[in-house]
């Protein structure tokens, strides 16, 4: 392992946002850094603590980390100057909050709970807040921050809505309810943070310093490296493989993402767009058989279908959905020019082969996670693989302890906007479920419908969602199964159809802004903004958003009623669909697209998917025109090839 100045192990060159140069502070940051990883390392061997103790000393450490790295403004001046007096005096305060919790954990769940909370709490607990809010805005941006605000405030203001009201909550309950509580703050968001989120960035960072994630980056450029986007498809394809085991989009994020993510940047990609092609992929492995989450088995007892036959006619609509990810990154790549080489500029398998031994720290995570072992246990024996693997050649070996300490620094930078937006995220999830606005929103929508049969699957795609920002899948499936999935089967669809409907909008809140935990993971991996990573999510699964109207208004698709012939049909018109909306949202098909365009191909895309002979030959028809145009547009100005010689990287991009 290469070792690095004290400059390096504060600073990134990839976040410009970060304080270059802390001064006499630099060693508060190493130690802070430090410690926080040791800690997550130490509670993954020992087990985590009870949440209101776990939780805070997490948010807490890298609170203060975050008003140490990150400045105020982001000016040259205020990056460069060091450390302002002020911004130690935040991470002190803000570190201190949390640890607040710690040192008072006792008393809170006996006394406080009959006796309420001191003067002394509530004003801890405010501060708090506003400390957390103003790291996430600093490390990760405002919209979230605003988003929690709205949140915070309709619960303040619940009596005075106009819909939706519920008695509102006064400010000292609101203040120790989101602060004190697991289901505020340190909610699921900031539970899962602590503790296998963190564990599996810290993975990537040693992947990277011991040379395997170098070796899988040469690895895949050798078998893909010819195809155009190849990293972006061979990410979606072990994302792919590794959700059908794990069942967990953010575990499979940042279980695959901590190589692929950096694999698709040197690529190219964008780094929003390459944490958005993980983020989208892995939840997609939550729809994908034969585990999809616990949630598969509730619904066997739910609708009465065995797990069997569940897994088997969810198997289309998952494929569908990864091949819609698929295209979204080919017309992207070849929109953007990221080009496959000749063979002859590739690594050599052969020689590669003989390095074989470095994939043992990801042969031994992801064995682990199909073995059944939970994702800290796996991401912790991966460090450990990783690390060791590091000793045996020369290049990679650790030459000194400060190494190490830089490696343990690494890993707790990295996870900062991750932990930030967490916690924030916890605030909305918090207030979702404290004022049934959940609930609410799933019995209100579906009466607002009136009847309509598509306005009910609409309203209902949007009370999965909410619903899906503050409880995890399983939790947002069982409600909406019990709430929604029975008004749909009562309007003729199949019930496999109808829990397959609010199962896939309830996995797609992972991925869907503001509270998009598998865009949160992605992003710190991928060092860019979560809300943008999430949005880039939603443009590539936009497959997700389409495909459970599909199989509703045509069930073949979930092999009910079917035949051979019927189901191949069905398959070949929705991929054919899904290629015109795919294109349409890339703005690129054969050529790069015109306004015109692009709604042309959305309009083709969506006609071939409705069931009708008639629209998908409609739809097939302005599709095939539009290739033509593009194609003849393309070949009237040609761009001459690039010249292979001059390129030194193992991708290429059209100037």
């Amino acid at each position: 392992m290469s070792s690095t100045s004290e400059e390096d192990v504060t600073a990134d060159p990839e976040d410009s946002a970060r304080r270059q140069n802390l001064g006499k502070w630099g060693w508060l940051v190493v130690i802070l850094g430090a410690g926080l990883t040791i800690f997550q390392l130490y509670t993954a061997v020992r087990g985590t603590y009870v949440t209101l103790i776990q939780g805070p000393i997490h948010l807490g450490t890298a609170a203060a980390l975050i008003f140490l790295l990150y400045p105020a403004r982001r000016s040259k001046m205020g990056i460069r100057s060091g450390v302002p007096w002020f911004d130690i005096v935040l991470a002190a305060v803000a570190l201190s909050c949390n640890l607040y919790i710690v040192f008072n954990y006792e008393r809170f769940i006996s006394e406080a709970m009959i006796f309420g909370f001191t003067a002394l709490d509530i004003a801890v607990a405010a501060t708090g807040i506003v400390l957390l809010l103003e790291a996430t805005r600093r490390s990760v941006g405002v919209p979230i921050v605003i988003v929690a605000l709205l949140a915070l405030a309709y619960e303040f203001f619940g009596a005075y809505m106009p819909v939706f009201e519920h008695p509102g909550v006064e400010g000292d309950d609101l203040f120790t309810e989101m602060f004190f509580s697991s289901s505020g703050v340190f909610g699921i968001p900031i539970q899962v943070s602590s503790t296998y989120i963190f564990l599996f960035l810290l993975f990537g960072v040693i992947l990277m310093r011991s040379g395997v994630g170098r070796f899988l980056d040469d690895l895949a450029y050798s078998i893909t490296g010819g195809f155009t986007g190849g990293t972006a498809k061979t990410a979606i394809v072990a994302s792919a493989f590794q959700g059908t085991i794990s069942g967990s989009s953010v575990a499979n994020t940042v279980a695959s993402g901590s190589f692929t993510i950096p694999m698709m940047k040197r690529a190219g990609f964008k780094p929003a767009f390459a944490g958005a092609t993980e983020a989208a992929a892995s939840t997609g492995g939550q729809i994908m058989p034969p585990v999809m989450g616990a949630a598969a088995f509730i619904m066997a007892s739910y609708t009465g279908i065995s797990y069997r036959n569940i897994i088997i006619m969810a198997a289309i609509p998952a494929l569908l959905y990864f091949a819609g990810v698929f295209l979204g990154t080919h017309f992207v790549a070849k929109r953007e020019g990221i080009y496959g080489v000749p063979r002859s500029q590739l690594p050599r398998l052969r020689s590669l082969l003989s390095r074989l031994d470095m994939i043992l720290p990801i042969v031994a995570m992801v064995y682990l996670l199909m073995s059944g072992y939970t994702p800290t246990f796996a991401a912790l024996a991966g460090i450990v693989t990783a690390f060791a693997i590091s000793f045996i050649r020369k290049d990679t070996r650790p030459t000194h302890p400060r190494e190490v300490g830089d490696i343990l620094v690494s890993g707790a930078k990295v996870a900062l906007p991750v932990i930030a937006a967490c916690g924030t995220a916890g605030i909305v999830a918090g207030t979702v479920v404290k004022t049934g606005l959940g609930s609410k929103l799933a019995g209100g929508l579906i009466d607002i419908a009136q009847g309509h049969f598509w306005l009910i699957l609409v309203l209902t795609m949007i009370a999965c969602l909410i619903l899906g920002m503050g409880l995890p899948t399983t939790a947002n499936y069982i409600v909406t199964a019990t709430i929604a999935a029975p008004v749909i089967v009562k309007f003729g669809a199949p019930v496999i159809a109808s829990h397959l409907f609010v199962f896939y909008f309830g996995v797609m809140a992972d991925i869907t802004p503001p509270v998009c935990l598998a865009a949160y993971a992605a992003a710190g991996i991928a060092r860019a903004n979560p809300m943008t990573v999430g949005v880039n999510s939603i443009k590539l699964a936009v497959a997700a958003f389409i495909i459970p109207y599909m199989f509703v208004a045509n069930p073949v698709l979930v092999l009910q009623d079917a035949s051979w012939g019927g189901v191949t049909i069905a398959v070949i018109t929705a991929l054919l669909g899904m290629v015109g909306v795919s294109a349409g949202i890339m703005g690129f098909f054969v050529a790069r697209s015109t306004v015109f365009e692009t709604l042309a191909l959305i309009a083709g895309g969506v006609a071939l998917i409705v069931p009708s002979l008639p629209s998908s030959l409609v739809g097939l028809c302005v599709i095939a025109a539009v290739g033509l145009l593009q194609y003849r547009r393309r070949g009237a100005t040609p761009t001459g090839a690039p010249d292979l010689g001059s390129q030194n990287s193992l991708y290429l991009q059209e100037p």
